[in-house]
């Protein structure tokens, strides 16, 4: 699936702003002032600016918000001066905003992105999809390096069923199909990144299908009503509940990494923090990172902060 119908499944607890919402009303590019967008700093014009100073922006679902602070403040450890503009919308509103030069840098996903720019890409692949997009982004854009962090469709189940039944991934479940009730929206039925490639991939048929939404199917999870869970893998009831998120080896899911989009003529000025972000992060602490942010509701910028010392990159 892409990342476009991620922000439309609604997986993420109900605290959460829906992920597909675009900015409301007034200038979708104005400088953030929600909670934990830290201060702005640097000019408020275009990216005219010198090479020490940056404009980073992002989509309006907290986990983009949360990346944009960890490389604000990454990029304000090294000296850069950095202006927040965080919500700005949809992926097609951010997107025009760092070709038109409102922006300089995006928290980005690695197969949503290629998907946007290239709906025929086939690959899978975490450096296979990374591969292809940086041949499509278009001219003036770069990504960087992606990290290991991805927010993805996955399949999660209990620990208590992982225990059980040995569980590691996707293809463990194989051996115990004949008792697996599997909880997802209703398109996973028919989707082959769902039960058609559970089946085509792995060789897994369920004895059961339940189409659910939303937080339901986190409560059926843990409920028992379900053995197994379509959530994203960044979901915060992960972490929250303890789910086991089940290794998925053939890339039945795709890959979807975190990666910085930089305009071309800001990457010398910003790739070594950046990169060294990327090379830290990875999926378990991005989660994490968003439970405390959503769950616990902890200030962004403290979350981020604490992160980026932990890493030793503060």
């Amino acid at each position: 699936m892409t990342r476009t119908r991620f922000l439309a499944a609604g997986l993420l607890l109900a605290a959460v702003v829906p992920l597909a919402a675009c900015g409301g009303g007034g200038d979708p590019l104005a400088p953030a002032t929600q909670p934990g967008a830290g201060s702005t700093g640097g000019s408020t014009g275009g990216s005219t600016g010198a090479a020490g100073s940056v404009k980073i922006g992002s989509a309006d679902f907290p986990e983009a918000a949360l990346l944009g602070e960890i490389y604000a403040q990454a990029l304000e450890a090294k000296g850069t001066t950095v202006t927040r503009q965080f919500n700005i919308g949809s992926r097609e509103t951010y997107l025009k905003a760092i070709t038109g030069g409102e922006v300089d840098i995006l928290a980005e996903y690695t197969g949503s992105l290629l998907n946007f720019y290239d709906k025929n890409a086939k690959v899978t692949q975490p450096d296979e999809v990374y591969s292809a997009l940086q041949k499509v982004v278009p001219q003036g854009l770069t990504v960087l390096d992606k990290s290991a962090a991805q927010d993805k469709n996955s399949l999660a189940v209990t620990k208590e069923t992982a225990n059980e039944w040995s569980l590691k991934a996707i293809p463990d479940l194989a051996a115990h199909q004949g008792d697996l009730t599997i909880g997802a929206p209703a398109e996973f039925k028919t989707r082959q990144q769902g039960l058609l490639g559970l089946k085509s991939v792995y060789n897994i048929t369920p004895k059961e299908f339940r189409p659910l939404q939303s937080q339901a199917t986190v409560e059926a999870l843990k409920n028992g009503q379900v053995k197994a869970a379509n959530i994203f893998s960044t979901d915060p009831s992960i972490a929250a509940n303890g789910f086991v998120v089940l290794d998925d080896p053939q890339s039945l899911f795709g890959s979807d990494n975190v990666v910085p989009l930089v305009r071309t003529e800001k990457a010398d000025s910003v790739k070594a923090a950046l990169n060294a972000v990327s090379a830290k992060l990875d999926t378990p602490a991005l989660a994490d990172m968003v439970k405390q942010v959503v769950v616990d509701k902890k200030d962004a910028a403290v979350v981020a902060k604490t992160w980026l010392a932990s890493a030793g990159l503060a």
